[in-house]
């Protein structure tokens, strides 16, 4: 028979690794990097729970680091075989790979100088080699269009409506028919097109990262922003906004430009910086990925005339005292890395600031703790205080809410066999996990890391 093991999104939102078994072929349905609290983080260092090398194949449903980033880690102990994703998710993700790889090189060099390592040497979990060799495994698949890949699984990929190239998974591996959800989208998206129906699978793996909670009404992301930005401006501070690189940067610049349209923020210099951001928004523009976008809503996007960006190192260290009032777009979006780190320590201790969280902010980040009020953060080996206002913004989530995942599963051509509930905090995922069984009459579990269950 075939098998499923959990090796990742087990009790947790980051680290997705679905292992899929028949015989001696072995598919490995994303390929996630662990984020957030140590205890997750150091799975990172750890064995993955398969042997590399006896893959076949690799499947991406997203560009996103918990879905894709130990795949570097991943060809660096061993694996060769092909990587199978959308044409947006590959183009995306050679953006994605690199700048992780950049980041993890350039952290334990600086841990190297600073001597705050308690790792000798400190190293990175894989290098800028290790994410071009990744790259070089990816092939494309088309929405809808079955393939069969290297294990002689049939693979098809549908449109999940979450960040560009986003896709939900089947694979029919053996006698098993699994679907694999990946992040699914809201259905009114601001920028993309909205997912697509699922098809019929008997066993489903849906992730619950909102599986306990349904989103604030349509609109209301404008209004917690707007209000955020005119009373920071108003008391002559600027506006931090960490922002995911891929799609959430999009969506805050999106939103900005339809305040300033309506008048309803002071026309202020809106800077992005973040080089992989920039990069993400060159592909969201290119001809080829325009038939996932709502095309006005990319013309509103281009309409921001104070857009200023930020590419080089130095135009990112003027901007940690900007000298005016603005508003700063960076990565990361739960600053865990990247020039936001920065650009916090500078704006935190400063009550005229305001930092504006717009997502999904994983437990043991720097976004959640500002979350729940944390008075003091470390960063770069040291403590900054936090003075500056925080405001959470959930209305910018692209994640399907707890009745927006019942809705795609009751969208099934027919009910399935057994449900898995995966990629939440346990909170979230046994919540969804109770709605599922009012719904449908099917078994519903909320697996363990690492356990294994047989499918067919």
């Amino acid at each position: 028979m075939t098998s499923l093991t959990f090796l990742g999104a087990a009790g947790t939102v980051t680290g997705s690794k679905f292992l899929m078994e028949s015989a001696d072929r072995r598919v490995l349905v994303d390929c996630g990097l662990y984020q957030g609290e140590r205890r997750w983080r150091r799975l990172n260092w750890e064995d993955p729970g398969v042997r590399p090398g006896s893959l076949a194949d690799v499947v991406l449903t997203h560009t996103h680091l918990d879905h894709c980033g130990y795949l570097p880690a991943l060809v660096h102990r061993g694996y060769s075989g092909p990587v199978w994703a959308t044409a947006g998710t590959a183009a995306l993700a050679d953006i994605v790979l690199h700048d992780s790889a950049r980041l993890q090189e350039e952290d334990a060099a600086y841990a190297r100088s600073a001597g705050f390592s308690k790792h000798d040497p400190p190293l990175a979990l894989y290098t800028s080699e290790d994410a071009d060799r990744a790259m070089g495994l990816v092939r494309v698949c088309d929405y809808g269009k079955p393939t069969t890949t290297d294990s002689g699984a049939v693979l098809t990929l549908t449109r999940a409506g979450h960040v560009l190239g986003s896709a939900s998974a089947h694979l029919e591996l053996g006698e098993a028919s699994v679907l694999f959800s990946g992040d699914l989208g809201r259905p009114d998206h601001p920028l993309l097109l909205p997912r697509e129906l699922p098809p019929a699978a008997r066993t489903v793996v849906v992730e619950s990262t909102y599986g306990d909670r349904d989103h604030p009404a349509e609109g209301s992301s404008t209004t917690v922003l707007g209000d955020a930005v005119r009373r920071t401006i108003g008391r002559g501070g600027s506006v931090l906004i960490p922002a995911f690189a891929v799609d959430r940067t999009e969506l805050v610049l999106l939103a900005l430009a339809r305040l300033l349209e309506e008048h309803a923020i002071p026309d202020v210099p809106i800077y992005v910086d973040s080089p992989m951001a920039l990069a993400a928004l060159e592909v969201y523009q290119r001809p080829e990925h325009a038939a996932e976008l709502r095309t006005e809503a990319l013309a509103a996007l281009m309409s921001l005339t104070q857009l200023r960006t930020a590419h080089s190192a130095e135009e990112s260290k003027r901007l940690n005292n900007p000298g005016r009032p603005c508003i700063i777009v960076s990565a990361s979006g739960m600053a865990t890395g990247g020039r936001v780190v920065h650009h916090l320590r500078s704006m935190l201790p400063n009550p005229r600031n305001t930092v504006v969280l717009t997502g999904y902010q994983a437990v043991g980040t720097r976004g959640r703790q500002l979350q729940e009020g944390a008075r003091e953060l470390k960063m770069m080996g040291q403590y900054v205080r936090a003075r500056a206002e925080v405001v959470t913004d959930e209305g910018f989530s692209v994640h399907a809410d707890a009745g927006e995942l019942l809705q795609w599963l009751t969208e099934l051509p027919e009910p399935p066999e057994a449900v898995y509930v995966v990629h939440g905090e346990p909170r979230a995922s046994s919540g969804l996990a109770e709605r599922i069984r009012e719904v449908l009459d099917c078994p519903v579990a909320v697996p363990r890391l690492g356990e294994r269950v047989l499918v067919d």
